[in-house]
């Protein structure tokens, strides 16, 4: 079950990074862009990121425990049975 929630707990991490970065990026491509009258460029709020990725962490880990306790109550020999 362990092996379930750093795999949960990792792809969430690593998706939230990704992510991160991809709208980082695009905030600074947005940031020289001229908005008009009235609009700040988009900044990205270090602790509102942290906050973000530590969310998505913790409902992956939410949403992968029924999967994870399904698969660990099962034989390994019905396991693979059902393949």
């Amino acid at each position: 079950m362990f092996q379930f929630f750093v795999e949960g707990a990792f792809l969430t991490l690593l998706s939230g990074t990704v992510g991160l970065g991809a709208a980082a990026g695009l905030m600074a491509v947005l940031s020289g862009v001229s908005l008009g009258e009235g609009f700040d460029p988009p900044k990205l709020v270090a602790r509102t990121a942290v906050l973000a990725v530590a969310s998505l962490a913790v409902a992956g880990v939410a949403a992968g425990l029924y999967p994870a306790r399904r698969a660990a109550m099962l034989q390994p020999v019905e396991a693979l049975r059902k393949e």
